[in-house]
């Protein structure tokens, strides 16, 4: 459940620290108090979209931090999957805006992203509200009720499954419709490619690399035939100048002589000695270079013409010879497939008749049990209304069967009667505000019975009824707070009558500035609100006696 929510810097509320309890949590406030900035600051934590115009005027960002207790399994296995870990079943969330545009989303103190809360805290929290009435009306949202209700997510994703390969298949099958004379145009093509590139006989993708470098030293022979001479004459020397080697011989045989006398110079001694062989080596190996350094001038010819023929396939088939070589492997596969393409049309034509009736077989699996589900959606949400003061609604289900598409082969919309005597209607253009409001109730107390969620938000629920209805109304959140934890933004004493936890949301001015205040009420203080609620800010012994009556009968309805 979400055991604290701390806010700093959202519009009108500069700093609050709320605590909320197991039960009915509820909120109230005048008008403009700040109730509707308090559920945009738990959507923000919740990773819904936050605005920079949401930060309090004068500060540079704004700060949501929400502790939620005794998370489910579900939540607790999320938040592993994701590399987050629960603390003793507890989750710390916290998203900070500020005003550059820029933020940051933690988990338990780890950076996360927007999507990482929004998939978390759509395991431990759930807001509805009068956007959810909205989409109520919506027809295309009825169907996404009935398959929540009926459970039947797992049988959605195995259609699903069969659709896409279905869909998979057509695409490749119309890719496969070409006409024959574009067929022989690029079949003629593809073999023409593929042919230029094997003449040329490529096949280590260095070559080219190599074939530069050869070049480059043919074209510079003269120049290192004339470096390696001067090397070789350096060491070996040449008529009566002395080479590196000779003196390297009087340097050793020295530096021997001095260090069978001297014992620390033996190490200098053998070392020298080493370098004279060394020297030794370098000149033959130079000598033996200088003997096989001969190049044929037709050579340089033979190389140029190579290069040539890797540059002209280079512009057409890519920037290198592994690029030139890829080219020429995707052409063959091309190249076979069109050649085939009959026979791989038929086999195309066999596997989508297959999978298309799989589709079809699970699409009317679906749309079996989504009748099913659509009954005992109907029945239980009767139900739910007749006990929120709206016995004589009917609700129908009008099924109308559409071709195959992503969510099966299903159009259903829901219809109202909601008086005796009348025709069935579409909820659309039937129902009024106190009524949707009811209906919406009904309809997520029924389906709250198939998730975790803990937390249940409603802001506004009670909005057009009031009276005995908003009464009723009360009593159902509070029946649902005693299996779950309930918070409620409502302008109702009837309802606000029935909380086990009641907060008031006060708006106040200090200078020139104005800041938000919430705070949590005794009894005496809960009595005096309601009363506030019921007949303004004129409260009189009578008000404060009907408000301390309307309290106690509600908190005596579960005693």
């Amino acid at each position: 459940m979400l055991k604290q929510l701390h806010i700093q810097n959202i519009a009108v509320i500069q700093k609050a620290n709320v605590m909320l309890t197991p039960g009915l949590n509820v909120f109230t406030g005048e008008t403009g108090a700040g109730k509707t900035i308090l559920i945009s600051a738990i959507d923000a934590v919740l990773g819904e979209r936050a605005s920079k115009d949401m930060i309090r005027t004068g500060e540079e960002k704004a700060q949501v931090t929400a502790l939620f207790e005794d998370i489910s399994p579900l939540a607790v296995h999320a938040l592993e999957e994701l590399g987050y870990s629960d603390d003793e079943g507890s989750v710390l969330i916290s998203r900070e805006i500020h005003l550059n545009g820029k933020g940051s989303c933690k988990i338990n103190g780890v950076p996360a992203t927007v999507s990482i809360l929004k998939e978390i805290a759509s395991l431990l929290i759930s807001i509805h509200g009068q956007r959810d009435s909205a989409q109520l009306l919506a027809g295309e949202q009825h169907l996404r009720l009935i398959d929540a209700f009926g459970d039947l997510g797992g049988d959605m994703e195995e259609y699903h499954a069969a659709y896409r390969r279905m869909c998979d298949i057509r695409e490749e099958l119309e890719s496969l419709k070409i006409s024959d004379s574009q067929k022989a145009q690029r079949i003629d093509m593809l073999t023409f490619q593929i042919d230029e590139i094997e003449a040329a006989g490529l096949e280590d993708p260095e070559e080219e690399g190599q074939l530069q470098a050869q070049k480059k030293l043919i074209k510079n022979s003269e120049k290192v035939r004339d470096a390696l001479s001067a090397a070789y004459t350096a060491i070996q020397g040449a008529g009566e100048a002395e080479g590196i080697g000779t003196l390297i011989d009087a340097l050793a045989d020295s530096i021997a002589l001095a260090a069978d006398f001297i014992a620390p110079m033996e190490p200098m001694s053998q070392r020298i000695s080493e370098m004279r062989y060394e020297l030794e080596e370098y000149a033959q190996d130079i000598r033996n270079t200088l003997e096989d350094f001969e190049f044929d001038p037709r050579e340089l010819d033979v190389i140029e013409s190579r290069l040539d023929t890797i540059y002209k396939l280079r512009r057409k088939y890519g920037d290198s010879i592994g690029e030139i070589l890829s080219y020429c492997d995707k052409a063959r596969v091309e190249l076979e497939a069109i050649t085939t393409s009959e026979q791989r049309a038929r086999e195309l034509t066999v596997a989508l008749e297959s999978a298309t009736a799989t589709a079809e077989s699970l699409a009317a699996a679906l749309s079996e049990k989504r009748r099913k589900a659509a009954q005992g959606l109907v029945l239980q949400v009767e139900e739910e209304l007749a006990f929120l003061d709206m016995p004589s609604v009917r609700l129908s289900i009008r099924h109308q069967a559409k071709p195959l598409s992503e969510r099966g082969m299903d159009e259903i919309e829901f219809y109202i009667v909601t008086n005796v005597g009348e025709s069935p209607k579409p909820l659309s253009k039937i129902a009024s505000g106190g009524e949707m409001s009811r209906i919406m109730l009904a309809i997520k107390n029924v389906l709250a019975e198939k998730d975790d969620v803990a937390t249940l938000i409603f802001d506004e629920v009670d909005t057009g009824v009031s009276g005995r209805a908003a009464q009723k109304i009360g009593r159902k959140l509070a029946q649902v707070a005693r299996a779950r934890q309930v918070v409620c933004v409502t302008h109702l004493a009837q309802v606000a009558a029935f909380a086990d936890n009641h907060l008031l949301i006060r708006k106040e001015i200090e200078g020139d500035r104005t800041f938000t205040r919430i705070t949590a009420l005794g009894e005496e203080e809960i009595v005096a609100e309601l009363a506030r609620i019921t007949n303004g800010d004129l409260i009189t012994d009578a008000a404060l006696q009907s408000a301390g009556e309307l309290r106690a009968s509600s908190r005596g309805a579960f005693l």
